[in-house]
């Protein structure tokens, strides 16, 4: 009898026994296979399936003392590499969140585009493409006439306190603090040009923002392109138990701060543009430069608005007295209409966030990370609330 307890010739050639224990066939009935020899070649696992051709984990080790030890020796150590990569590479990782924002935002045209019928790699180059050309001809509206303006505004400035020496109070703070001599020596070229590190610091800062951003949009189109597989493997993380809640508040939150995101632009160029208006009717220098300040300050929630409203102000000011009283005027009725009417709707409806939270949320946000963490502040708000709401306090109250 051969060692497999089957009758005739179980075996012919060299090479494993089946192990079944069965006589006849080995198998009659259907079921899953391993893949061995040529199947491996036809049979391919899914993306984020094992393969099973690197064999069976064994047993885990036994517990002892020194193996104890030894794995919390190196659990701290690699704590404290993990601390020192994260130091090390905070501009980069900055950059990262900034891409992954940016393609969270962008990934629902991509969406739309591919129900209008278009392949998601031509989806994706559409979405690039439209971001592209927006920066750039943003570049080449705003780059000339900020620095035309700015360098009038550097020329004018001494002007401009001179206008305000005519009022007695001002003349005496002017003299007794020597403002002229200072504003001359700050509107110097050759103390601005110190101020920017010289030659050499000043194309390390243009060659540095120009990295930046560069890095920033492929960062985005790498994201943009393959979102749905990032996705998936966050999910594909987590026990397959819980998998599908997770799957839903992950898809709430992503939707949340997409929405986030447009409704912030949309506000920001609302603000921006009636600036520019305003700025226009009222006959401000430099309208295009304000406006853009306004802008983009007030894509920084809670306070953003209120900066913005201030430089114009007090370039409103400077110009002329009912200038600057207008101007003060105008951003108060216009803040109160974009708080109580224009964010309401735009905002509100896919971003529910407690105004205390969200004004801590900036406020810590503007220490750790500048204005990203202020950008970022709100959405990540919104994503811990909905967490606390849904899974924590359902479970608190539960126990």
């Amino acid at each position: 009898m051969t060692p497999t307890g089957r009758t005739g010739a179980a075996r012919t050639g060299p090479g494993p026994v089946t192990p079944t224990g069965r006589t006849g066939a080995a198998r009659t009935a259907p079921g899953p296979t391993t893949p061995t020899g040529s199947d491996v070649n036809e049979v391919e696992p899914g993306e984020f399936e094992p393969s099973g051709r690197f064999g069976v984990p064994g047993r885990p080790l036994r517990r002892n003392s020194f193996l104890v030890g030894f794995t919390g020796a190196l659990g701290v150590l690699l704590a404290y590499a993990v601390f020192l990569g994260v130091r090390n590479a905070a501009g980069i990782l900055v950059l990262v969140v900034i891409a992954l924002f940016l393609a969270v935002g962008l990934h629902p045209a991509v969406v739309r585009l591919q129900r209008w019928g278009l392949p998601h790699g031509l989806a994706v180059a559409v979405v690039t493409l439209t971001v592209v050309l927006l920066i750039v001809g943003g570049l080449l509206a705003l780059v000339p006439p900020v620095v035309t303006q700015s360098g009038q505004f550097v020329q004018q400035l001494p002007g401009y306190v001179e206008d305000l020496r005519r009022n007695p109070t001002v003349n005496d703070l002017v003299v007794r603090y020597d403002v002229m001599e200072r504003v001359r020596s700050a509107a110097n070229a050759d103390t601005v040009g110190r101020a920017l590190g010289g030659v050499l610091g000043g194309a390390q800062l243009i060659f540095g923002t120009i990295f930046r951003v560069l890095t920033v949009l492929v960062l985005t189109i790498y994201f943009l392109a393959y979102f749905d597989r990032l996705r998936d493997l966050g999910y594909a993380l987590v026990p397959r138990s819980r998998r599908e809640r997770v799957r839903l508040i992950g898809d709430e939150i992503l939707t949340r701060v997409g929405a986030y995101m447009v409704g912030a632009l949309a506000i920001a160029v609302l603000a921006g543009a009636s600036t520019f208006v305003f700025a226009v009717v009222v006959g401000l220098p430099y309208p295009f430069a304000l406006a853009v300040v306004v802008a983009v300050t007030d894509l920084i929630p809670q306070i953003g608005a209120t900066l913005g409203a201030v430089v114009v102000t007090l370039v409103g000011l400077a110009t002329d007295l009912p200038v600057g009283i207008a101007c003060l005027v105008f951003f108060v009725v216009y803040q109160q209409v974009e708080n109580y009417l224009i964010y309401p709707k735009i905002m509100r409806r896919a971003v529910s966030v407690n105004e205390v939270a969200a004004l801590l949320a900036a406020l810590l946000g503007v220490s750790l990370l500048g204005v990203v963490g202020a950008l970022i502040a709100i959405p990540t708000v919104a994503a811990l609330q909905l967490i606390l709401r849904e899974v924590v306090l359902p479970r608190q109250d539960s126990r």
